[in-house]
């Protein structure tokens, strides 16, 4: 196999890459479904079949992992309770059908007016916002928060020891061993887990060898598709800061080739294809693209492994439950520094553009969109919040077209 550079790989080496990316999507991937109330083996397949559908769609050429979307979580929760879950997929479904409609608007219009929308001075930040927003919950999965078995010195123990190793074997590791750094601290921290007594096997215990997920088909009702409609904008604006963090990685213009239609157009297919089995939308992982920018793993052939894979592991109950019993704080320790390595792609965006922060103008507007982003600032309720990322991009927006452009000398 060769990789984006025309080199030959070995199979060995794509197949551990891929199942590592995996390995560090597993445990968001698998969240969403446990606090709305879905089947995390259907989740994992739908994640599997919707990356093959992005990639399918995008000619295998963006190196990106869909699954689970956290912006959904509060609407599958509140449709669940009031339609049903089989009405939510149909309401999911039709936002996925949203991304579709503004993909095929900005194949009508082009790309140009995206760079206008959003230069370096709205995107840096934005880049920032997508990993600084999620370090509280790597903190409290590192801290023990999330575990029930697991104490504080026990959880700090084990998240320390695991990023340390991811740290030593990504900045030392040579070879094969460099590849591997987030396997070999979950593998190192899954250890001693097991050596300090800490390890649930609950899980494996519970589920048969072999079973085919708990698929749920998708009935349409009015009243939840229009609950459901509103929610796609805000991930689709979010979307567009996801492939501009991913491109700063690769150094590539995926705005451009493939182009933002299609990109959008896969991510809209892969939520309506999760739907359809009974799934949790799918979006583009932060998690993996912070794996990526710290091994460089830029063959977007290692998602397609990844797929193949999280499908595989969606009817292997066992396996699948055996990645359940990974320890929460060993997650954590490593997704510390996954989610710095996303702000520190976006800061680089920031000093590659060589404009002054400290210009009234870009001073506001970086400074609204880390503020807003950061410190949970939400507009609206119900049906209907804007938060996160998604305010955060769209504050940047509205600001940077709003405010004046600074003359030369100024």
């Amino acid at each position: 196999m060769r990789d984006v550079a025309g080199q030959t790989e070995s199979w060995a080496k794509v197949l551990l890459t891929g199942t590592q990316m995996l390995f560090v999507a597993f445990g968001a991937l698998v969240l969403v479904p446990l606090l709305t109330g879905l089947d995390p083996s259907v989740a994992l397949f739908t994640a599997g079949v919707g990356t093959l559908v992005f990639h399918s769609v995008t000619s295998q050429s963006v190196p990106v992992f869909l699954a689970s979307s956290f912006a959904f979580i509060a609407p599958i929760q509140g449709s669940v309770a009031s339609f049903g879950v089989s009405a939510t997929m149909g309401g999911l479904m039709a936002a996925g059908l949203v991304y579709v409609v503004i993909s095929q608007a900005v194949r009508v219009k082009g790309t140009a007016w995206l760079h206008r929308l959003l230069p370096a001075v709205v995107v840096g930040p934005v880049i920032m916002v997508i990993g600084l927003a999620l370090a509280p919950v790597a903190v409290s999965m590192a801290t023990g928060e999330t575990s029930d078995n697991i104490g504080y010195g026990a959880a700090i123990f084990l998240s320390m020891t695991s990023l340390l190793v991811t740290l030593l074997l990504a900045v030392f590791g040579r070879g094969l061993l460099r590849l591997i750094p987030i396997i070999g601290g979950i593998f190192t921290g899954y250890v001693l887990a097991l050596l300090m007594g800490v390890v649930d096997f609950t899980p494996i215990h519970e589920a048969a060898w072999l079973s085919v997920p708990s698929f749920t088909a998708p009935s349409f009702h009015w009243a939840a598709i229009l609950f459901m409609i509103p929610v796609a904008i805000a991930p689709a604006v979010e979307h567009i800061g996801d492939m501009v963090a991913i491109g700063s990685v690769t150094g590539k213009d995926y705005l451009e080739k493939p182009g933002l239609h299609r990109t959008l157009l896969g991510d809209g297919l892969a939520t309506t294809v999760a739907a359809l089995f009974g799934g949790p939308p799918n979006t583009t992982y932060s998690e993996v693209t912070g794996a990526v920018t710290l091994t460089r793993a830029f063959n977007p052939k290692y998602m397609i492994v990844a797929a193949i894979v999280a499908i595989v592991l969606a009817f292997v109950a066992k396996l699948g439950a055996f990645l359940q019993t990974i320890p929460g704080p060993v997650m954590g320790g490593i997704m510390t520094l996954l989610f710095g390595s996303i702000a520190v792609v976006g800061m680089n965006t920031l000093v590659r553009a060589g404009q002054s922060l400290t210009a009234p103008r870009n001073l506001v507007v970086v400074s609204l969109i880390l503020v807003f982003g950061i410190g949970g600032m939400q507009f609206g309720g119900g049906q209907f919040t804007l938060q996160g990322v998604s305010l955060a991009a769209l504050v940047g927006i509205v600001l940077n077209w709003l405010l004046p452009q600074e003359q030369e000398g100024e």
